[in-house]
């Protein structure tokens, strides 16, 4: 039983950034005419949401690189390491994109910013979700690896359903013109607010057997 329990506490603090990474990215995608009016304001609103959407596609285009590097990086200083700096990005990301001031206030730059914010998520998101597979396989008992990895899609599918009733929530609460204006902020902040706690939790994970084995391995003589 303690080791049940301790495998399925080892599974909770690998996939809560997961869960984050995922939760990100739907909000940016659910508000992002809100973030259109915000960042690229125009006198089409539909070139207006393009642009925004476009910005939203970026940050898939920084998925093979985050991918290539920090899956180069997660194997040469370790699973652990490399899943909290994947969560440093991401936060950094987040960060610029819930506390960057609209067009009306810093011109060009506050587009610019919430793009780079966007890449820096587009990033980290390339190797989160392997390097969370990697983890729940290599800490998986023996004959359950399909059912250790399948909980990384679980954790991105409880983000999408907890965004989405965010969204609800903040749209009963509010009017449509305080959600334009400012509400669309709020699960952004709310992601921000849970990036401390969800820092102690990963910075709590134990590094996997097979991670431990790779500098041995890769220092003995062939």
């Amino acid at each position: 039983m303690a080791s049940t329990t301790g495998k399925g506490k080892a599974i909770f603090r690998v996939v809560s950034g997961n869960f984050l990474e995922m939760f990100d990215f739907m909000v940016y995608g659910y508000y992002a005419t809100a973030i259109a009016k915000a960042f690229f304001p125009s006198d089409d609103p539909f070139a207006s949401l393009m642009l925004s959407l476009a910005t939203f596609g970026a940050g898939f285009l920084m998925r093979p690189l985050g991918a290539i590097f920090l899956g180069a990086y997660i194997d040469k200083h370790g699973r652990r390491q490399g899943l909290i700096v994947t969560l440093a990005l991401m936060a950094a990301g987040t960060l610029l994109i819930a506390l960057v001031p609209g067009y009306a206030t810093l011109g060009v730059a506050a587009p610019l910013l919430v793009l780079a914010g966007r890449l820096l998520q587009g990033f980290s998101a390339g190797v989160e979700l392997g390097g969370v597979s990697v983890y729940l396989s290599e800490i998986a008992t023996p004959g359950r690896k399909g059912f250790f990895v399948s909980w990384q899609s679980a954790s991105q599918q409880v983000a999408v359903v907890f965004a989405g009733l965010l969204g609800v929530a903040l749209n009963h609460w509010l009017t449509p013109e305080d959600m334009t204006q400012w509400g669309w902020r709020v699960p952004f902040l709310v992601g921000c607010a849970i990036v401390p706690a969800i820092f102690i939790i990963r910075r709590s994970l134990e590094e996997t057997p097979s991670s431990k084995r790779a500098p041995t391995a890769r220092a003995s003589p062939k």
